[in-house]
């Protein structure tokens, strides 16, 4: 199984400069209808869903193929953290209540992750993943994001970004599915934030690699007329998941 490393070598700023997920989708996780016992977060990152999470679970085990994010990960006294990949993991038999993949699944080996998921798996456990499509924030910004994503580093995307741009409605899912309600992530951010955040972004680490330069150098200029001086701008970020019983 290959691991496809695209944000490691920036493991620190991925940290620093990722969105938050919204406390309502973990009041939401929080009321679901399992045991509270062990939460399984798969490409746990730099830990942004781990953390809250481990307010919720006993025990959060948090797994990721990259020594660097693990090593970048905020540290809380119930959660795991192991450097391992989502389709072959150390964790325990029918011992997970929750397993969680946050802005990751489209990277995984479909069938053999499934196939972990299943084996991790309590009787009555719940899966939920999910993912944010291209932030929306106002006419005149949105126009140098998508010219940015759109324009410039569209042919540099890996293949499964698709399935984010497609929020997940083809992404292979072969659990029962159940009905969750609408999330989306809101900052207030300016013109740095959104700068810092984009430079997470895997296809501007690609075009870098590829043309010696960073993209956002082309549209840094208009992005921050697009601000105004000083401004901050509501950034949001609509939430697409997938979530079902393991055991339907």
């Amino acid at each position: 199984m290959e691991f496809k490393d695209y944000f490691s070598h920036n493991s620190k700023s991925y940290a620093d400069s990722r969105p938050v997920y919204p406390q309502t989708l973990y009041d939401f996780i929080a009321k679901l209808p399992i045991e509270k016992q062990a939460c399984w977060d798969v490409a746990t990152g730099s830990g942004q869903a781990a953390v809250p999470l481990s307010s919720i679970f006993a025990k959060v085990i948090a797994t990721d193929a990259s020594q660097n994010q693990i090593e970048n990960a905020t540290k809380v006294a119930n959660i795991d953290y192991l450097n391992e990949p989502a389709e072959q993991t150390g964790i325990p038999d029918s011992s997970i209540d929750l397993i969680t993949v946050a802005q990751a699944l489209h990277w995984f080996s479909f069938d053999d992750f499934y196939k972990e998921v299943k084996r991790v798996a309590k009787p009555n456990a719940y899966i939920i993943c999910w993912c944010y499509s291209l932030t929306r924030i106002t006419p005149e910004i949105d126009a140098v994001v998508d010219q940015l994503y759109y324009d410039l580093t569209a042919p540099y995307w890996k293949p499964e970004r698709n399935y984010v741009d497609e929020e997940y409605s083809t992404i292979p899912f072969p659990f029962q599915k159940l009905e969750t309600p609408s999330f989306e992530m809101k900052l207030d951010w300016d013109a740095d934030q959104l700068i810092n955040y984009l430079n997470t972004w895997s296809g501007v680490n690609e075009y870098q690699k590829a043309n010696g330069h960073n993209p956002l150098t082309l549209i840094e200029a208009d992005l921050r007329k697009a601000f105004g001086e000083g401004n901050k701008v509501n950034v949001v970020w609509p939430l697409h998941i997938l979530m079902g019983r393991v055991w339907g």
